[in-house]
């Protein structure tokens, strides 16, 4: 595919067998007028199939994708599927590196870049190319995602709610292969150009997940991820290694579709929670309280819920500024 962008590829799209390679941007730095950076790409094809488009490290303090999909990229042999596997295990490298969320290059935001430009920003380059070319090419998306530096998740795989009943049954279908605890809708409030919003408007099957937290991860969390991944490959008939493995139990569907859901710090502090995950949440419980740190001996701020549900999310770094997510709350859906 033919697209306008500064972005290439030492890799051969077409070609079967397993190549590892990268995807090369143009960039200045202080030490060369003249380079390129270079983001790893695997890409694994084995005849006429379907096409899986899978990336991690989107934000550079989640390491459960890059982990996975390094262990997948050495793992998965040609004869072991049925199409193909575009597998980028570090979309936001930069991030990955300095173990930080935005990139330290041009500190973006990778997941709010797309789609990108030819003439952006190192992050929105690399947004431009996965947008025009690698995207449109798969038939499957999945973006791994965690909690990051700042947030506790309950493991879950995530998607939008689409007005396209077939795609959202398909993607619901697809992640409840994949086996992990919930299935979580969820609603943006932080802002557009994500990665997953672009790939659903193309009617693509996409999910994204939130795995593990607080840039850190278990055993546990790691295989939920690396098995459920293998699982949702299977379901979409690019794995074809060995049979489906049936979940061990059904994910809950549950929601946060209410702008109230989303919890944000109402001012700049220490955050002492008092509710831990999966707690049953009542409208105006006390979710916890915020310390003033110029004010140390003043009366903590109370965060109380303006919604019942459980509690998905809640903040893992204690020092928050007014205005960050501090909980979620979720209910049973159905779909």
């Amino acid at each position: 595919m033919s697209i306008n962008s500064p972005v290439f590829t030492n890799v051969d799209y077409d070609k079967n067998g397993k190549q590892f390679g990268n995807l090369s941007a143009p960039i200045s730095t202080n030490s060369a007028g003249w380079a390129n950076y270079f983001v790893p790409i695997c890409v694994i094809k084995n005849g006429e199939g379907p096409t899986a488009l899978i990336s991690g490290g989107n934000h550079g303090d989640e390491y459960e994708g890059p982990v996975t999909l390094m262990n997948l990229a050495r793992e998965i042999e040609p004869e072991m599927i049925r199409g193909r596997l575009i597998l980028i295990p570090m979309l936001n490298k930069p991030g990955v590196q300095a173990g930080t969320r935005l990139s330290p290059i041009d500190g973006s935001n990778m997941n709010r870049a797309f789609t990108g430009k030819p003439s952006d920003s190192l992050t929105g380059m690399i947004a431009y190319y996965v947008s025009q070319a690698l995207i449109p090419q798969a038939d499957l998306v999945i973006d791994i995602h965690s909690g990051g530096r700042s947030m506790h998740f309950l493991p879950s795989v995530n998607m939008h709610n689409l007005a396209n009943k077939a795609q959202m049954s398909a993607m619901l279908d697809t992640a409840a292969a994949w086996g992990a605890p919930y299935r979580f809708i969820y609603r943006d409030v932080a802002g557009s150009g994500l990665l997953p919003s672009f790939s659903e408007a193309l009617g693509k099957v996409t999910l994204g997940t939130e795995l593990g937290s607080a840039s850190q991860f278990s055993v546990a969390t790691l295989k939920i991820a690396g098995d459920g991944l293998r699982n949702a490959l299977r379901f979409a008939k690019i794995l074809v290694d060995q049979p489906l493995i049936p979940p061990t139990s059904e994910s809950e569907i549950v929601a946060a579709e209410e702008v109230e859901d989303y919890v944000m710090a109402p001012v700049s502090g220490i955050y002492e929670p008092f509710c831990e995950l999966g707690d049953s949440i009542e409208v105006g419980q006390l979710l916890g309280q915020i310390h003033l740190i110029e004010q140390p001996f003043a009366a903590p701020i109370q965060v109380k819920a303006s919604t019942s549900g459980i509690l998905f999310v809640r903040r893992a770094f204690p020092l928050t500024s007014q205005g960050e997510c501090v909980a979620v709350i979720v209910r049973s859906c159905l779909l």
